[in-house]
């Protein structure tokens, strides 16, 4: 994961977190309650500004599907939809790692 969707990411945690009174379920409320990001453009900058492109995103979500499921599930039909998924999967990836989740 790239430093600074790390940081980004932890940020929104910190900030999911004051609205909370624990931090129970806080990967649900910061990244699967609501789309991370809105809009397909919005999407596309958003994959621009971490110097991702969507080949690389699709295998990274892809590759979580598969560890996690154990098949492909998921189309992914535009960065929206990308995007979100990436963020659902790193979003868990940080929680674990701070033992949120």
């Amino acid at each position: 994961m790239l430093q600074s969707i790390k940081t980004e990411l932890t940020e929104h945690l910190n900030d999911t977190l004051k609205y909370l009174d624990s931090s129970e379920e806080i990967h649900f409320h910061a990244f699967n309650e609501d789309y991370y990001i809105i809009g397909y453009y919005q999407a596309e900058q958003w994959l621009k500004k971490h110097d991702l492109n969507v080949f690389e995103a699709v295998g990274i979500c892809q590759e979580f599907e598969l560890e996690h499921f154990g098949e492909l599930q998921t189309t992914y039909e535009n960065a929206e939809i990308l995007v979100n998924h990436l963020v659902y999967w790193y979003g868990l990836e940080i929680c674990n790692e701070l033992e949120l989740s």
